[in-house]
């Protein structure tokens, strides 16, 4: 695709996304958690090179447009700060309401600093 080329190393690739409900389910049931204002982040060892993440968010915070552009952002935040978070941990992240109407820049403060906080509590 013309203009990707200069995104190669940014992308978010399928190796680091959680997909199967088994995956999110061991995270519940044998990860950490830890929460913020904006979000609830569930962490758990993975024995990888890299982290892996997956989104769960709740109807209760909005229609399916809301909770798509929350999902668009929240993969954005990861895509760009990857180097940023530490490699050997599955995360999911649960946004909350407040996510909706929050500044691009204030949920990405919130979020590096929780995977960061929370990744060193589960060491």
């Amino acid at each position: 695709m013309p203009g990707h080329a200069g995104n190669a190393g940014m992308t978010f690739p399928r190796q680091s996304r959680l997909v199967r409900r088994g995956e999110f389910d061991a995270v519940y049931r044998a990860g950490k958690r830890r929460s913020s204002s904006h979000f609830t982040v569930f962490f758990r060892a993975n024995e990888l090179p890299q982290s892996r993440f997956g989104v769960s968010i709740k109807r209760a915070v909005g229609g399916a447009v809301v909770r798509n552009r929350i999902r668009r952002r929240l993969r954005e935040i990861v895509r760009c700060h990857r180097g940023e978070i530490p490699a050997g941990w599955d995360i999911v992240i649960h946004p909350k309401v407040a996510v909706a109407k929050a500044p691009f820049a204030a949920l990405t403060a919130d979020l590096l600093r929780l995977l960061q906080s929370g990744a060193q509590a589960g060491k």
